[in-house]
């Protein structure tokens, strides 16, 4: 269908001279309602969007979408999926300023539900720029620079469990992620699970492996997000642990199947709920054989663990909890290393974040969910901005139980306020 429409073109005010002002281009009315948006309509957008999601690369979305009598340059596949994770993006940057207002409401999605979050990060390569190119073409005088450095990708997954600590069928986890630092991915758990009422939750399981800045976060988040002493729970990851024991057990001189049947033996006891009993069998051993100093790292890992009271695994399986974080780990794998880490693939930190919360929507069956929520975010403001400023979560850890999300009577008398470009 060719469909013509005779309209007016609305500008920004703000022209600075040397391009588009802060107030950013201008569009068609009658376009922008049928959502066409820089000549592209909202089917096409999602369309060539979620095949450069699902699929490894551009190339195979270009390719598929030839099939389907799409013909698309690579380089406008490229630039289609780009734009609309931008779009995503500035869409969460814009619900995390009104979490901070105080003006996000709690949900119910999680009520009376029991719920694990596993956190996580994965690496893929980021390109930075590091020298601008001058001219195009013939007249290009000075060649574009960058250096590409392996950056940690936070990636966190929240979802329902039964009475058994397994996964409900048929359940669709919420998957995000960020290239931002530490206190940026715990914070947006902590939003994560406020929009979606972990407060009213029976029980909140959060999984980890040993990384210390996951473990120095996680009060702010219980803080921050209102959970009650005898609501959540902390657990290291069981085969983390057991990963530890074997190391530590590495630097004892003895022989191959000796050994192996002696890591049984303790992964046996650590999963009765013997962590105690297992760090100190390990140093009687490294001390017997004048291994200790080798095995100190693994074993301090352990003890400080256990002081924690995060490796109670018989406890967690009798309450029913999940004592292992392969969700997290799954999810590295599909959304991370199966698009965005690969040989030769080099990406710029906003593209590599938007295609991940593009992929993770997709994957969860979330996709709808995910473009209709930034539509109606660049409806109402067009600018493009991604980047959020990082809180002091230590500041706020000092100040005490102040931490608490705003009650609904409050979140009702405010109104988010939105500048229209």
């Amino acid at each position: 269908m060719i469909l013509w429409v005779s309209t007016a073109y609305y500008a920004a005010l703000q022209r600075t001279g040397k391009g588009r002002g802060p107030a950013g281009p201008g569009l068609f009315p009658e376009m922008a309602v049928l959502g066409i948006h820089q000549g592209k309509t909202a089917a096409l957008v999602d369309l060539v969007a979620r095949q450069s999601a699902m699929l490894p690369s551009f190339e195979h979305a270009q390719r598929e979408l030839q099939s389907r009598g799409l013909s698309l340059p690579l380089k406008e596949v490229h630039r289609i999926a780009s734009q609309l994770g931008a779009q995503v993006l500035t869409r969460r940057k814009r619900d995390l300023e009104d979490y901070r207002a105080g003006l996000v409401r709690a949900g119910e999605e999680l009520k009376g539900k029991r719920v694990a979050c596993c956190i996580d990060a994965g690496k893929s390569r980021l390109r930075r720029v590091t020298r601008k190119q001058k001219g195009k073409g013939k007249d290009k005088k000075q060649r574009r620079r960058y250096k590409a450095d392996w950056r940690d990708a936070k990636l966190l997954v929240i979802y329902e469990i039964d009475q058994h600590g397994e996964r409900i069928r048929g359940s669709r986890p919420w998957i995000d992620g960020t290239f931002c630092g530490p206190d940026e991915a715990m914070e947006l758990l902590a939003f994560h699970l406020h929009r979606l009422g972990a407060a009213q939750a029976g029980v909140v399981v959060f999984l980890a492996d040993g990384a210390p800045w996951i473990w120095e976060r996680l009060k702010w988040v219980v803080q921050r997000v209102g959970l009650g002493d005898e609501q959540w729970q902390w657990v290291l990851d069981f085969w983390h642990a057991a990963q530890h024991v074997s190391a530590a057990l590495a630097h004892v001189p003895m022989e191959a199947a000796q050994r192996r049947r002696l890591y049984r033996k303790l992964r046996k006891w650590l999963l009765a709920g013997k962590a105690w009993e297992v760090t100190r069998q390990l140093r009687q051993m490294g001390e017997g054989h004048g291994v200790s100093a080798a095995m100190e790292a693994d074993l301090a890992y352990l003890e400080k663990h256990e002081d924690n009271c995060r490796m109670d695994y018989a406890q967690y399986r009798r309450r029913g909890l999940p004592i292992g974080s392969g969700a997290v780990e799954s999810a590295i794998r599909r959304v991370i290393n199966l698009r965005v880490k690969g040989p030769g693939l080099l990406w710029y930190e906003q593209n590599a974040e938007g295609m991940i919360l593009m992929r993770a929507a997709a994957l969860t069956g979330r996709w709808d969910e995910l473009v209709h929520k930034a539509r109606q975010s660049f409806s109402r403001d067009r600018r493009i901005d991604v980047k959020w400023a990082s809180t002091d979560m230590r500041a706020e850890l000092q100040a005490g139980a102040a931490i608490q999300p705003p009650t609904p009577q409050a979140q009702e008398s405010q109104q988010p306020s939105r500048r229209v470009a």
